[in-house]
């Protein structure tokens, strides 16, 4: 039986789904977390064949420490992994000191954290990128902006997103970003590109062969959410448009990527750039070898009436995909609310306007409000024209203007549920 140590398998609430997937595959799942087993969830207990509580995981020491005991108790560990942005470089330093070769180890892990390691590899796939700087002197700053212009964009160039973002649109910004920003920290400055952030998710086998796709649409980018406290909207694609399919394997490919969930976000350019492309044609922006953030994986399994979390780990199993995936496919949306603003509908008229679509409807966990609002409704649907309905009302705030007209009555499904089916296949119950 092959040892599978799945690190913080308790947060986000629905990774245990990971290790009851890998589980039900054959494997020995070993958890290490930083919450006490009394306060686990039951569903993260069942999907354990034991869990370390590691009470400050900061400290790799401790984190070495849990690995060493189960190493101990059951031999050589074959697979360290968490799915986790927030610990994807130590889960690399574990395997490193354990000898486990399954994964990125190290050295590896920089390419995929490094925001202009991704250009050299989105380069080598064909793709697309915006030009760009390693901000060193001022002086190169300034020369830069007389190349690209304004605006410009500049943010860590390790780190994860839009975080610790600065726009600049005049020598005035640029002024401010100089004064502002972390002096212990490279930044990345970029031209500025103006589009739609789409993006190409899924499941690799161990020779970067994708065995499972979804494609993902973003109104508005998180960056802007972020920064003036928007309500965040996305929604999946029933099918990946060609361009993105195509692009998104070589990128796979270049980037080396083995048995690994993977989240690549693209811009679709909504005007001409000079130098890069015309509307419609596509630039890469970053990679996180990771499942896309919060709950995103339900969504994508609502989306295509399927589990992708079992599609991890029959790849991680398998080296391939064993689920039907000729189910109903659908348009599947999360729209966010903020708990300090207030909205024209309240929750319960949403939940009763769209009975017949809602999915799920719950918070996300206080550490993702920034970026993913307090709280969320998932819902599918079998037209983008009912997705817009639907943002449209969800987020519509009181006393907000020119809004389009919305409907009285939920969009309804082509089909209706069979007796005992839920509305959504997948739907989490209690999650």
């Amino acid at each position: 039986m092959k040892n599978f140590v799945f690190i913080s398998p308790h947060f986000p609430d629905t990774y245990w789904r990971f290790c009851a997937a890998l589980r039900k595959n054959g494997f020995r799942v070993l958890g290490v977390g930083d919450c006490p087993y009394s306060q686990l969830r039951q569903e993260v207990k069942d999907s354990l064949d034991e869990y370390y509580y590691c009470w400050d995981m900061e400290n790799f020491d401790n984190e070495k420490r849990a690995v060493e005991y189960f190493e101990r108790r059951y031999g050589h560990i074959d697979y360290i992994e968490s799915n986790n942005e927030y610990w994807l470089q130590r889960d690399a330093w574990l395997r490193d000191a354990f000898n486990v070769t399954t994964g990125i180890n190290g050295e590896g892990i920089e390419v995929y954290q490094h925001k202009s390691m991704m250009k050299e590899r989105f380069i080598k796939a064909g793709a697309k990128v915006a030009k760009y700087i390693l901000v060193d002197t001022y002086e190169n700053l300034i020369k830069f902006i007389d190349e690209v212009g304004f605006p410009i964009f500049a943010k860590p160039d390790k780190g994860v997103g839009a975080a610790g973002g600065f726009k600049m649109n005049n020598m005035e910004d640029v002024d401010h970003f100089i004064r502002s920003r972390d002096p212990n920290i490279t930044y990345i400055c970029e031209q500025y590109v103006t589009g739609n952030i789409v993006s190409f998710d899924g499941v690799c086998d161990s020779n970067s062969n994708v065995i499972f796709c979804d494609s993902e649409c973003f109104q508005p980018s998180i960056s802007d959410i972020v920064k003036e406290g928007g309500d965040t909207f996305y929604y999946c694609l029933p099918s990946v448009p060609k361009d993105i399919l195509d692009l998104g394997k070589r990128i796979i490919k270049a980037f080396e990527v083995k048995n690994r969930f993977f989240h690549i976000e693209l811009f679709r350019l909504t005007k001409e750039i000079k130098g890069l492309g015309k509307p419609g044609d596509l630039v890469a922006l970053e990679t996180n070898m990771r499942p896309p953030g919060g709950y995103t994986p339900d969504l994508i399994n609502f989306a295509n009436s399927c589990d992708v979390y079992q599609i991890w780990a029959d790849g991680i199993a398998y080296d391939d995909n064993y689920q039907r995936m000729d189910y109903p496919k659908y348009y599947a949306a999360n729209a966010s609310r903020r708990d300090f603003v207030e909205y024209f509908y309240t929750d319960d008229e949403v939940l009763n306007t769209f009975k017949d679509n809602i999915c799920w409807h719950a918070r996300n966990p206080d550490v993702l409000a920034d970026d993913l609002g307090n709280r969320f409704f998932m819902a599918r649907f079998n037209t983008v024209e009912e997705v817009e309905v639907f943002h449209q009302y969800v987020n519509r705030r009181a006393g907000q203007l020119n809004i389009p007209r919305m409907v009285h009555e939920s969009p309804k499904r082509k089909r209706k549920p069979r007796a005992g089916e839920s509305i959504c296949d997948t739907h989490i119950d209690g999650a």
